[in-house]
């Protein structure tokens, strides 16, 4: 009896020593480095973003929830929310912060001087003050830029191709962003003979006042500026909008034409977030930030939705359809 209660002791010690072993060994492995992911607008529309930063990070080794975490930022288009997110990354010490768009990215540099930042932008992060120069950045800051803004003078011309003969063009914007390519596309349009008719939306609020006052101007078609964050999470809103009150409509992203949008022209934002996942995960095996260049992304794409087109009773140029990346019949 005494030797079959030992044998048993012998047994339940064993087995709670297999089970501990695991634990200790995963308690002697290295934690995880955690990137945190900010961004000023919501999840679902940056999809395809999120899923081609992470193949960056593949194609250096990294795979998001097992040899890196990724722990995500969205401020819902409130961007008086992104400071205070930036500064939670920040108290969390994450190793590196992956900035995308402009008001994260000034927002992140704004919050922090020694963890590594890489962003993604529109914008002119030299013009803005963001890295010292694009060739050799300088601090803990560096990322990629896509053609939005250089391209935005395209989408004008584009609106005069697809409406000939119109004079003025209504343009959308979100006077809340810090950087818009309004200035830009001013001047494109003095040298394309073309007057803008400035609309602003900064709330969803704003789109039903806007669109049922869009008539009541002389402007034939609307182009949506393509470096806001807000706008950007509102592709499908947007595109819905159009359709319903009959605006012809260019914005910069295949979501808004693949909802309902009629064309959409500008960089392609899946490169650059993707060349960003791929310097986080040069980054985290130990490069420094301010000596990796600015990357610019330089793929520019053209969808046009041609059954939008026929809803609208628009003829899309040949031209303008053998130009393009994708047509949705």
């Amino acid at each position: 009896m005494i030797a079959k209660l030992k044998r048993r002791e012998f047994i339940t010690l064993l087995s709670g020593a297999a089970a501990a072993w695991p634990l200790a060994a995963r308690a002697q492995q290295p934690s995880m480095p955690v990137i945190g992911f900010l961004n000023s607008a919501s999840p679902e529309p940056y999809a395809r973003m999120v899923a081609a930063f992470r193949q960056g990070l593949n194609e250096k080794g990294y795979v998001a929830g097992q040899s890196v975490a990724i722990e995500y930022r969205w401020a819902e288009g409130r961007y008086d929310r992104v400071p205070e997110m930036a500064g939670e990354l920040v108290r969390r010490q994450v190793a590196v912060i992956a900035a995308t768009g402009t008001p994260a990215m000034l927002a992140a540099k704004a919050a922090t001087t020694a963890i590594p930042i890489v962003f993604t932008t529109g914008t002119d992060p030299v013009q803005l003050g963001v890295v010292t120069s694009l060739n050799r950045p300088g601090g803990n800051v560096t990322g990629v830029t896509t053609l939005n803004v250089e391209v935005a003078p395209k989408r004008l011309e584009l609106a005069r191709e697809l409406i000939p003969g119109t004079s003025t063009v209504a343009v959308l914007i979100n006077r809340t962003n810090p950087e818009t390519e309004l200035r830009i596309m001013q001047t494109a349009a003095s040298a394309l003979g073309l007057q803008l008719h400035v609309l602003d939306a900064s709330t969803e609020h704003d789109f039903d006042t806007i669109f049922a006052a869009l008539h009541q101007t002389p402007a034939r078609v609307l182009v949506i500026a393509g470096a806001d964050p807000f706008l950007i999470s509102r592709s499908e809103q947007l595109a819905e909008l159009t359709v319903r009150h009959a605006v012809p409509a260019i914005f910069q992203f295949r979501e808004f034409v693949a909802a309902g949008g009629l064309i959409s022209y500008g960089g392609s934002v899946t490169d650059a977030y993707r060349q960003a996942g791929i310097y986080a995960g040069r980054i985290l095996k130990g490069e420094k930030p301010g000596e990796l260049p600015v990357q610019q992304a330089t793929k520019v794409e053209l969808f046009v939705n041609l059954k939008t087109a026929r809803t609208l009773g628009l003829t899309v140029p040949t031209a303008l359809l053998v130009r393009a990346d994708e047509v949705i019949e």
